[in-house]
This record gives C-alpha cells, sequence and structure tokens, in this order.
C-alpha cells in the first residue's frame, strides 16, 4: 500500500516543506535564546508588548492580536513573565475595569538582549536565500494575511 497523495515526492508538498523548516528554525532560536533563559513564545510576546507599549497602554488581547497566539497561552505566558518580574499589570488609564500589560525595566531590558541574538539567528538561517529573502518574506506576508 502506499499513501494516496498528489505529490510525486514529498520534496513537492509545501505544508511538509514548511514544517520541516519550521522545525529547524524554532530549534535554532532555541539555542539562541537559551543563554538568556527565555522561551521563544516568551521573547516574541515580550518584544511585542515592547514594541506596542511604546504606543501607549496595551491589553492582553491587543498583544495576543499582534503576535498571532492564543488568548489562553497568551495569559499562561504572561504569568509566568509576571512571576519573573519582566512584566506587570498595571490599571488601565482610561478603562477602569481593564487591566493593561506592561513591561518593566528589566523585561525591556532583556528584550532589547535577546533581539539582538534573535535577528541574528535568523539572518544566519535565512543567509541561504541571498537575493530571493524579499521574495520569501512578501510571501510569508501574503500567507499571514490569509
Amino acid at each position: 500500500m502506499s499513501l494516496d497523495t498528489r505529490h510525486a515526492s514529498a520534496d513537492d508538498s509545501p505544508g511538509l516543506l514548511l514544517w520541516q523548516v519550521t522545525n529547524r528554525w524554532q530549534a535554532a532560536q532555541r539555542a539562541a535564546l537559551k543563554p538568556f533563559d527565555i522561551t521563544h513564545v516568551q521573547f516574541v510576546l515580550l518584544a511585542t508588548l515592547t514594541y506596542l507599549q511604546a504606543s501607549g497602554p496595551v491589553t492582553q488581547k491587543a498583544l495576543a492580536d499582534m503576535a498571532a497566539t492564543d488568548p489562553m497561552m497568551t495569559s499562561q505566558v504572561l504569568r509566568t513573565l509576571e512571576n519573573r518580574e519582566l512584566v506587570h499589570r498595571p490599571a488601565h488609564p482610561t478603562d477602569r475595569r481593564a487591566r493593561a500589560v506592561a513591561v518593566t525595566q528589566a523585561g525591556r531590558d532583556l528584550a532589547n538582549r535577546t533581539v539582538v541574538a534573535v535577528e541574528a539567528c535568523d539572518a544566519a538561517f535565512f543567509a541561504g536565500l541571498g537575493d530571493d529573502l524579499p521574495t520569501f518574506t512578501a510571501a510569508l506576508r501574503a500567507l499571514r494575511r490569509r
């Protein structure tokens, strides 16, 4: 028996290729972040919060939306970051019923140190694309919009 697939080869499956590349990229990111004792999802939320906070108060929903993370998982990761005193939850300045999510100075410092490592990891990982990198990035943006 064989697999009933329309692809002549596994290398023709964009989904499988994306899976394989994503796993390799995630492994590279884990290795880059290991010296900082932070997971990749923690980094993404911390860096995204640091970025968003420059424009004003940030809600947990706005953070999850920008990072494209599950709201429940976002809450759990924020609790971990809060326990590490990298984020805190001040009162929201315009909604008395809500809490904002804010980066502490320690969190901002860590976000700025780790973004250097993450971007260096990305540069090394995607270097093989050479001049095709802008096209690849544009294709990823197109897929994100779907």
